[in-house]
């Protein structure tokens, strides 16, 4: 039996098809070039002037500046009320969209249009109506605090109103799309095996949820830290009482203390990459978990 011929292949390049992919869309190119030159103008070269000008403090006058006392208060005022704020948001946010989403009644549409209401007031006119209302004077705040003992205007606790305020349709919003694409039939499913309304809550329609759920609270604590026009309307501004951090900053700008304005910024840049990345992380344990479930 004789061997195979073997012919020679001719020595080229292949064509030029198999090597590049074409996208279905033209100018991948141009847009990306575009994207990045927008993001480097609008978010990375701030950033970095920022890291920069921090970067010209010594380590011992930047620690100085971080572990004062002064400067911790505000901090954790700061990034504790937002944390608070944002839970009880993503509380009130999930049973705001659900009844939204699944109950029709008389003012719905004037119920909803009224969640994008904080996007679209000015902050400092969000503060004032807040500090109107809480104020002891005020029509909830002489309520709260001659009934119950609880002052909210001109206190730490009007901190957390004002960020409850703002933070609010972030929550909403970012969960009642999803909730709406949750197919009925599933709920109707578990109901015909057996579980109850509850199970069929907890076991259907919250995992489903959990990945928007998180974003919102996401959001809403972004929203918060960064908060400052409704904010100084409605506490008293006293340090280490309810003075925030980004109001902190403004009196360094005032002072012209760059310096010192420049730390407390970098430092609060930290601590809320730390905190966002530690909640996107959850976000993509929950999408891998719950939808291999």
């Amino acid at each position: 039996m004789s061997a195979p011929a073997i012919t020679a292949q001719p020595c080229g390049k292949p064509p030029r098809a198999k090597w590049r992919r074409r996208s279905v869309l033209p100018g991948f190119g141009l847009s990306l070039g575009y994207t990045l030159v927008y993001l480097s103008l609008i978010v990375l070269l701030p950033l970095a002037g920022l890291a920069i000008s921090s970067a010209s403090l010594g380590w011992n006058e930047f620690w100085a500046i971080a572990f004062d006392p002064r400067v911790s208060a505000a901090l954790q005022l700061s990034f504790g009320a937002a944390m608070l704020a944002a839970i009880v948001n993503t509380v009130f946010g999930v049973l705001i969209a659900w009844v939204l989403v699944r109950y029709r009644f008389p003012g719905r549409r004037w119920l909803d249009a009224a969640v994008d209401l904080p996007f679209a007031l000015p902050t400092a006119v969000a503060g004032i109506a807040l500090a109107t209302l809480y104020a002891p004077n005020g029509v909830f705040g002489a309520f709260l605090e001659n009934v119950l003992g609880v002052k909210v205007g001109f206190s730490a606790l009007g901190v957390v109103f004002a960020l409850m305020f703002v933070g609010l349709p972030f929550v909403v919003r970012t969960v009642q799309p999803v909730l709406e694409e949750i197919d009925r039939e599933t709920e109707e499913v578990s109901a015909t095996l057996g579980a109850g309304r509850f199970r069929t809550v907890t076991r259907v329609i919250l995992p489903a949820m959990f990945p928007a759920i998180l974003t919102g609270f996401a959001l809403s604590f972004a929203r918060g830290v960064g908060e400052y026009g409704s904010v100084i309307f409605i506490a008293n501004n006293l340090p280490f009482e309810s003075e925030i951090a980004p109001l902190l900053i403004v009196i360094k700008l005032d002072e012209h203390n760059y310096a010192g304005a420049t730390a407390i910024a970098t430092i609060m840049l930290v601590i809320a990459f730390v905190m966002l990345f530690v909640i996107n992380l959850l976000q993509a344990w929950s999408r891998k978990w719950f939808g291999h479930d």
